[in-house]
């Protein structure tokens, strides 16, 4: 069978493992825009939603590749700030990807908000351009809440402070094995291994 080549536009090692597991099984060389020879391309994300960053990101790629390529835009929906940080989750506090001030910006912002008031969830939109320059969008999200303090070694992002629905323990805290069952992006990735069946099917 013959492997076809699906490249992540992204530099977050943690994501490409993620995706890798998720989607074996199937047909497909996940690689990173590093694998690629395109490490250095940065695509600014300044879409006014999680879709229109995502498609943004994948075509910066696409335009550069002819194999399939994959583009996501997650963030973090909380309920009592209106839905921040959202859009602006990867650089809430003020330094693009820096866990900890994201982390700590988000623990101020709710430190009047009683536990049952934290309501949260996680969204991912992931962008995905065939070979072909087909662009498909798929979506998955994730509820719980945020907790008093960061807990867990394990994930990455806002993991050690969300906690799931239906569980007591955060995402950091729970580890891979669960978080990619549960999260956001293993539905929203649920829902590509779908739709990558069936272009594999065509």
């Amino acid at each position: 069978m013959k492997y076809r080549k699906l490249v992540v536009s992204t530099g977050n090692e943690h994501k490409i493992e993620e995706i890798r597991d998720i989607l074996k099984g199937l047909p497909i060389e996940v690689l990173s825009k590093k694998d690629v020879g395109l490490g250095n391309l940065d695509i600014v994300e300044d879409g006014n939603s999680l879709e229109e960053n995502s498609i943004k990101k994948a075509k910066g790629l696409a335009d550069k590749l002819d194999y399939m390529v994959l583009a996501d835009d997650s963030g973090l929906f909380v309920d009592a700030l209106n839905g921040e940080p959202g859009v602006y989750s990867f650089r809430y506090g003020g330094e693009e990807g820096n866990y900890k001030k994201n982390n700590d910006k988000l623990l101020e912002e709710l430190k009047d908000v009683p536990l049952e008031e934290r309501k949260a969830k996680f969204i991912t939109v992931m962008a995905l351009i065939t070979e072909d320059k087909e662009i498909l969008v798929v979506k998955g999200e994730c509820k719980g809440s945020i907790g008093i303090e960061p807990k867990g070694s394990n994930g990455f992002g806002y993991d050690p402070l969300f906690v799931p629905d239906g569980y007591t323990k955060t995402f950091a805290e729970l580890g891979d094995n669960i978080k990619n069952k549960i999260s956001h992006r293993a539905k929203a990735l649920e829902n590509l291994r779908e739709k990558i069946l069936e272009l594999l099917e065509d």
